[in-house]
């Protein structure tokens, strides 16, 4: 556990969705397979609150998130939230939308890369979810779909119009947010939203023992870089990357890839 971890302690259960953590992998399982894994409020709660506290666990390198059944995820459950939402008032609506926003907030600023495996359907919140992770593999069943102009409501939800079109471009980005059409994984991995793989499971199993068993903190560092600098001119940039790197060169890491190479072996990486 980090030793800058405050009261109170961590979390040791997470009653909403499956979690787990194995050998720096954690793994976050959306369990309602009966509705395509569809969240209620309880589950973007425990999201938002998870991916805010791993980091400080001190057990995990990695986050992948998976679903059960058919589907990646449904998103938000029509009865459970939308109906609820119709009977709401305008500060909790926007108490709602805010929490939906920070759990994507929270994957992207999560300083460990985040893997999604999308085995099936991905729509409205779940292709949201699916986007803010920083690898996206695909079953051949997979889709996705933005769905939320379909239902009367902006296609910009979450964070989507800021994120997607950084990924595909602002013009797919403007056609799949508008129009709400399902795409399915060849041209999901034509327009650059994920990689297509023959077996899932062992596909994210092995890019997250990968990620897992890699130069950790220099990974972190890549991440939040990538992030931070959307937003950043090219002389902000270069100042940035050239005080993180100055940074690293005092890492662990940094002088075991050099003892390593010296000695004619494959260094051991402590993500220090």
């Amino acid at each position: 556990m980090s030793p800058f971890r405050a009261s109170p302690g961590v979390t040791g259960e997470w009653g909403h969705f499956g979690f787990t953590v194995v050998d720096g992998v954690a793994t976050v399982t959306l369990d309602r397979p009966e509705k395509l894994n569809a969240l209620t409020f309880d589950v973007y709660a425990d999201l938002r609150d998870l991916v805010a506290e791993l980091p400080h666990r001190g057990d995990a390198k990695v986050l992948v998130l998976q679903g059960t059944g058919r589907g990646f995820c449904s998103g938000g459950d029509v009865e459970e939230i939308i109906g609820e939402l119709q009977s709401m008032a305008a500060a909790e609506l926007l108490e709602f939308t805010r929490m939906t926003g920070a759990v994507v907030r929270a994957l992207r600023e999560c300083p460990m890369p985040v893997i999604a495996a999308v085995n099936g359907v991905a729509a409205g919140a779940g292709s949201v979810l699916a986007l803010a992770a920083d690898f996206r593999l695909l079953a051949k069943e997979a889709t996705f779909a933005f769905l939320f102009t379909k239902v009367g409501l902006a296609g910009a939800d979450m964070g989507s119009a800021y994120l997607l079109p950084r990924l595909i471009g602002l013009g797919r980005a403007t056609e799949l947010l508008i129009l709400g059409e399902k795409v399915d994984a060849a041209r999901a991995e034509q327009l650059g939203l994920g990689t297509v793989v023959d077996d899932l499971p062992a596909a994210a199993a092995s890019l997250a023992r990968r990620l897992s068993e890699g130069p950790a903190l220099a990974y972190s560092m890549t991440k939040v870089l990538l992030t931070r600098e959307q937003d950043l001119d090219l002389a902000s940039s270069i100042e940035l990357e050239a005080i993180s790197q100055a940074l690293l060169m005092k890492s662990t890491d940094h002088a075991e890839f050099y003892a390593a190479w010296s000695a004619g072996r494959k260094p051991v990486w402590r993500g220090r």
